[in-house]
């Protein structure tokens, strides 16, 4: 059986594929990342990294073993979480956030019921920004992220949230006086781009790097907050396609929001690291959609519903 010791400096070096990278993440020396992997190498009579002065790239052994051995690591650890939250309850501290303003009142209202659930859980709510939304939830320093889908490498939760796509123009620009417009203009106008840290996917979905027909579409300058994103919409900077609740939450003189009538609606939940889902994050979870499915069986609005992954 692999020592565990093994296990976590063969994972952490075909994910960096780099020693002094590995060492430090692990708290090691390279010497002793080198001689466990050696062991590691001898155990199983073959190479599992092919190594020069320049490079480390994992043998077809080593990606065949990293293959086999990541949900094997991932499920003990999710059974462990398990236990520890059964032994528990739900307990403790929750760090739960929202970025853009208009996914607040969903996120209060879940907190609210989760409060009333489980009153032994202490809930933090905070904002944040483009710029730290993903380095907040793999650091730890927030749990749960009611944030717009796709958001790559994270896991999800039910749809909370839907609202359709409009076009954020200068007031003073040439669209500003369409009743609608198609996709296909991104294509004759820069669009203004999210910060270089916002999910890749995401990216796609907002600013596509093509028109539906296939045309590029030109990228202008990018923001590090939605305000800085609008800021140089009014510039006239570039475009920028946004969720229609733009126009209530960020009103602005300077700025004209044009219904898009070919887009699909953007949609948002609840976002979180694998690694991290706790009792606390499943309940919670389940409180957020609760708190939805009630308010769409009592008033059936038409921008907030409620689905199932």
């Amino acid at each position: 059986m692999l020592e565990r010791l093994e296990v976590e400096v063969f994972l952490a070096l075909a994910e960096e594929l780099h020693f002094g990278r590995t060492a430090e993440r692990l708290h090691l020396t390279t010497g002793r990342v080198s001689q466990v992997v050696r062991k590691l190498e001898r155990r199983i009579g073959g190479k599992l990294f092919d190594r020069t002065s320049r490079s480390v790239r994992l043998t077809a052994v080593g990606r065949q073993l990293a293959d086999d051995l990541v949900p094997v690591v991932a499920a003990m650890e999710a059974a462990l979480r398990r236990a520890e939250d059964a032994g528990r309850g739900v307990t403790g501290e929750l760090r739960v956030a929202f970025l853009g303003e208009w996914t607040a009142p969903v996120l209060l209202k879940a907190v609210a019921l989760f409060g009333e659930r489980h009153p032994e859980c202490r809930v933090d709510v905070r904002e944040v920004q483009l710029a730290n939304s993903r380095s907040s939830l793999e650091d730890g320093s927030v749990d749960v992220l009611i944030a717009s889908y796709p958001f790559d490498g994270m896991a999800r939760g039910p749809v909370l949230l839907t609202e359709r796509r409009v076009l954020a123009v200068a007031a003073g620009h040439p669209l500003a006086a369409e009743r609608s417009v198609s996709l296909e203009v991104l294509g004759d106008h820069l669009v203004v781009q999210y910060p270089a840290v916002t999910s890749a996917a995401f990216k796609r979905d907002r600013t596509p790097e093509r028109t539906p027909s296939g045309r590029p579409v030109p990228k202008g300058p990018s923001g590090a907050t939605f305000s800085e994103l609008l800021s140089l919409v009014a510039m006239g900077r570039g475009v920028l396609p946004v969720g229609e609740h733009s126009r209530r939450y960020y009103p602005r003189p300077d700025v004209a929001y044009v219904p898009i009538h070919d887009a699909p609606p953007i949609e948002r939940g609840p976002v979180w690291l694998e690694s991290n889902t706790t009792a606390r994050v499943r309940a919670f979870v389940r409180a957020a959609a609760d708190v939805v499915s009630e308010a769409t069986a009592e008033a059936a609005p038409l921008c907030v519903v409620a689905a199932k992954d």
